[in-house]
């Protein structure tokens, strides 16, 4: 599964890695792409340790973009998010993005679940929806869990047209995709 790195999913990728699941974890703002949690090799005392952010690269290993392993999870953090599945996160679209990449390494099929950890008031009736937005399948809150029956498609790949060069070369996973691209690069 994938978690995000943010501290309130901390406790999710703790139970996670106490349940034996491995858990890919981007790195902030993706400047060191992703980190591979795998519980087979940490010891059960430090699996708190490492699912906070100061873990990741202890415990954690350094993937290339070739060997990041197939999604079947993926748990987006939101600042606020609408019944019908419409997220907002902290506006910068970094969850799209690391959405968007693992997209371009077919490493998630189409309907992959995604879903997000939220306080009951962060639940909200409506969001506007950009083309590069990443619905939820799941809400979990304190009180509650539902599906939304999203019925917003989700970006195929990396939407290159909406990124500014400077920010893709602030990214270097993303740098490394848009150049495997290009004509006579070796494909991840």
């Amino acid at each position: 599964m994938k978690i995000n790195p943010d501290a309130p999913q901390r406790p999710l990728r703790f139970r996670a890695l106490r349940a034996g699941k491995r858990v890919l974890v981007p790195t902030p703002r993706l400047r060191g792409g992703f980190f591979l949690l795998d519980p087979a090799d940490i010891a059960p005392g430090h699996h708190l340790a490492a699912a906070g952010i100061s873990g990741f690269a202890r415990f954690g290993r350094a993937l290339p973009l070739a060997e990041v392993p197939a999604i079947d999870l993926i748990v987006m953090g939101a600042v606020a998010v609408s019944g019908d599945g419409a997220r907002v996160g902290k506006g910068e679209g970094y969850a799209e993005l690391e959405y968007a990449v693992l997209r371009e390494l077919g490493r998630l099929r189409p309907d992959v679940v995604i879903c997000t950890t939220v306080h009951d008031v962060q639940v909200v009736d409506e969001i506007p929806v950009e083309p590069f937005d990443v619905s939820v399948d799941l809400i979990a809150t304190p009180t509650r869990l539902f599906a939304t029956a999203t019925p917003y498609a989700r970006p195929p790949g990396v939407l290159w047209e909406y990124l500014p060069a400077e920010r893709i070369a602030a990214m270097p996973p993303l740098a490394e995709l848009r150049d495997a691209a290009r004509p006579g690069h070796a494909a991840i």
